[in-house]
């Protein structure tokens, strides 16, 4: 049985590695007409050095405000960044269709965010990169990308980039 792919999740973190394994989800999407969602997650923020100094003077609610407003500038910036990041390795690959369904950003963890998004988006597969820190690194702390490896229901490729570039 030869598998349909129409839908791609490409996870990004905006890096070097990121952009090629892009590559990689627009050279699979032209090949099988499929379209790619593009993901970056952000991670949690732990409220700490100013917010400690100025507790008293702030109360919770505005705190609230204020993380809120920060959290959707941040979104807002990020949805810019990537879609010229889609547009540059679109021209980088003019030789293949670069179809982006959508593009998605959200606070959490990355694991936990794209693991969800792979079971609540129909997907036929994901396309991320591996910052390929080496064997004791990847051993004690573990990769985003391995542990998405490991835990993801559909297939998964993982993408390194070439040793020249690292």
């Amino acid at each position: 049985m030869i598998p349909e792919i129409k839908k791609i999740l490409c996870a990004t973190d905006l890096s070097a590695n990121a952009r090629y394994s892009c590559g990689y989800a627009a050279s699979l999407a032209h090949r099988y007409g499929a379209g790619i969602t593009i993901i970056h997650v952000l991670e949690p923020e732990i409220r700490g050095g100013y917010a400690y100094d100025l507790s008293p003077y702030i109360t919770d609610e505005k705190w609230e405000e204020i993380e809120k407003r920060q959290e959707e500038e941040a979104i807002s910036d990020i949805k810019t960044r990537l879609a010229q990041f889609s547009e540059e390795v679109a021209r980088e690959h003019a030789s293949c269709l670069f179809n982006i369904d959508e593009i998605i950003v959200i606070r959490g963890n990355p694991v936990e965010k794209i693991l969800l998004y792979t079971k609540s988006g129909d997907f036929d597969m994901v396309v991320m990169g591996s910052r390929g820190h080496g064997t004791f690194v990847d051993a004690m702390v573990g990769s985003t990308a391995r542990r998405v490896l490991r835990r993801c229901e559909i297939p998964v490729l993982v993408v390194r980039l070439p040793k020249d570039e690292e």
